[in-house]
Parts: C-alpha cells; sequence; structure tokens
C-alpha cells in the first residue's frame, strides 16, 4: 500500500456535513471522499494546463 501523507485541516462544519452526506451517498469515508474530489481538480487543471500548452505551441509554430 502506498505510503499516505497525513495533514490537519480546519473546515467550516456545514461544508464537512455536506462531504459527509455525500461521502455516505458513494459509499466512502470523508476522507476517501476529499482525496477523490482532490484528484479531480487535480487531473482536470492539468487537462486544462496542456490544452493551453498546446494552443500555445500551435501559434507559436504558425506564427
Amino acid at each position: 500500500m502506498k505510503e499516505r501523507k497525513a495533514f490537519l485541516m480546519r473546515i467550516d462544519p456545514a461544508l464537512w456535513a455536506e462531504l459527509e452526506a455525500w461521502a455516505q451517498d458513494e459509499l466512502r469515508s470523508v476522507n476517501g471522499q476529499v482525496e477523490m474530489i482532490l484528484k479531480q481538480a487535480v487531473m482536470k487543471r492539468k487537462g486544462a494546463a496542456s490544452k493551453a500548452s498546446a494552443l500555445i505551441r500551435e501559434e507559436v509554430e504558425a506564427g
């Protein structure tokens, strides 16, 4: 099993309740749900960054 980094996070109780309900709907722990959400956000960001890089390269090559 991969080693995991532990950290403390302060969170609004209302947001915690929403995350807890969402996690329960998807049969995950809150920790697992937060990790999944963060992974999706990182993948989305990387995808957006790679698309932007490709567009810039195309412009430079066409330039």
